[in-house]
């Protein structure tokens, strides 16, 4: 690796090389971030659909209680 390295002219060890770098760590700071988004927006989504069944379930409960009286 070392002489692949060395036989690099030095415009391409100098520019463009960082920036492939700099573009490939973006691209896996982005994927990462996104796969961090999507597990939370996955939870809060799921968190919300719970408490929907659960205020049915107490409204259910609510109503029935009313209407054996």
């Amino acid at each position: 690796m070392n002489e692949i390295w060395k036989t690099l002219p030095g415009w391409m060890r100098n520019i463009v090389v960082p920036v492939i770098v700099l573009i490939v760590a973006l691209w896996v700071a982005s994927a990462v971030v996104g796969a961090i988004f999507g597990v939370i927006g996955f939870l809060f989504g799921w968190i919300i659909k719970v408490l929907f069944v659960v205020a049915l379930g107490a409204v259910v409960v609510i109503l029935v209680k009313r209407a054996s009286r």
